[in-house]
């Protein structure tokens, strides 16, 4: 007990004065979450399978989006990024990223649709602007098949 009572002013000196204003900051509860939840993802291989099975795509410059409907009640996404697109790493990584983050962004107008893109050129930081507004074309002409569709019947 004695060596705890020790220890203890030692862990309350850790936090310099200065940074004791920014642990609020830090906190979990205070900062959003923004995540790309697990649902919200095709991962297996059945399910890049399905949508490819689906044989619905739209096509763009840089971007391909293969889609299908589904009976979930939130839309999914998978990524391609091959190594004929991108041989480094870190480009692929970045490119990912990217679509991730596009994709997390967008309104919930893509409910019950599982939806692939495969990155048809590489992309960089400077054709970010670009892949963005592809990528809302894309998300748009989506919207339309999947209102077309629930018409259908």
């Amino acid at each position: 007990m004695a060596a705890a009572q020790l220890l203890q002013p030692a862990v309350q000196r850790a936090v310099p004065a200065w940074q004791s204003d920014l642990i609020p900051l830090l906190e979990p509860d205070s900062v959003p979450q923004q995540g790309f939840p697990r649902r919200a993802r095709l991962i297996k291989t059945d399910e890049f399978s399905s949508v490819f099975n689906f044989r619905k795509r739209i096509t763009g410059r840089y971007l391909v989006a293969y889609y299908s409907f589904s009976q979930l009640a939130h839309a999914r996404l998978g990524l391609i990024v091959g190594k004929k697109t991108a041989a480094a790493a870190v480009k692929r990584n970045y490119m990912r990223r990217v679509l991730r983050e596009l994709f997390r962004k967008q309104p919930s107008n893509l409910d019950g649709m599982d939806i692939l893109i495969r990155a048809q050129q590489p992309f960089g930081h400077k054709e970010y602007p670009l892949i963005e507004e592809e990528f809302l074309s894309l998300v748009d002409k989506l919207a339309q098949a999947r209102t077309r569709s629930s018409a259908n019947g």
